[in-house]
């Protein structure tokens, strides 16, 4: 286990962040990775945080049983496993940085647009979940989460524009995480990425996790339902300068 104190200086607020995430304040654990990859190497962040994410998926989906939509899930999944597949056979030719600007740009592209045109003119129409839209956008959530831990954004990028309740949508998305991330175990080992180390700072790391967790779901049943969309919104904007800014920095360095 890993018992610098340095490293938890950064892994303690990293893996709140995760949990506020994960509680339904979507986009903002994309920040825990970077964060914690100031004190150890990226890849050994993602080895250490995937346990973590999968104990924070056990709280949320527990917290949202009842509030999920299985039409998304459904459709999500599948095509996310293929997504997986196919991040970890290009991992070694695909750049994590261009992966970030790619997603990057199309997350502030979207929730720029979604923004200003609700605010200019009456929010349009809920979009249904469609099943073409639905495979495509799974795909890339399974590929960018396998690739860059960024499959957040995609999600958001399908299901936002359904206008569900925000309950339902933050329980779809913990149902849909929670799949994904065990079907991302299979990758990590074969990339050798569960060193015994590793595990057990991850299991240090759980009680944070748990709290962290439960507090983001108590703050988000305490926002409207309105207001919630118009941070997620917000949050997808920062997050997507965020990963652009990521991408440009490891091209140039």
């Amino acid at each position: 286990m890993i018992t610098q104190p340095v490293f938890y200086a950064a892994a303690i607020p990293a893996v709140t962040l995760m949990g506020l995430a994960k509680g339904g304040f979507s986009g903002i654990g994309l920040l825990a990775l970077p964060l914690m990859a100031l004190v150890v190497s990226p890849v050994q962040s993602a080895a250490i945080m995937l346990p973590i994410l999968i104990v924070q998926d056990v709280v949320t989906v527990f917290a949202y049983r009842h509030s999920w939509d299985r039409r998304n899930v459904a459709i999500l999944v599948p095509s996310a496993i293929l997504g997986i597949v196919a991040g970890y056979l290009l991992a070694a030719w695909v750049s994590d940085a261009a992966v970030r600007i790619a997603v990057g740009t199309v997350s502030v592209a979207f929730a720029l647009r979604r923004l200003v045109v609700e605010r200019r003119t009456r929010a349009p129409a809920p979009a249904p979940a469609d099943v073409p839209r639905g495979l495509v956008w799974g795909w890339i959530m399974g590929f960018t989460s396998m690739i860059a831990h960024a499959g957040g954004p995609p999600f958001q990028i399908y299901v936002m524009p359904q206008r569900l309740p925000r309950d339902i949508f933050v329980g779809t998305g913990a149902v849909s995480f929670a799949l994904v991330n065990w079907l991302k175990v299979p990758a990590y080992i074969a990339l050798g990425q569960f060193s015994p180390e590793n595990l057990a700072t991850a299991v240090a790391l759980f009680p944070v996790a748990v709290l962290s967790t439960w507090l983001g779901v108590l703050l988000v049943r305490r926002v409207s339902g309105e207001r919630f969309y118009t941070i997620v919104y917000c949050l997808l904007v920062l997050v997507g300068l965020k990963l652009l800014w990521d991408g440009a920095a490891a091209l140039v360095g």
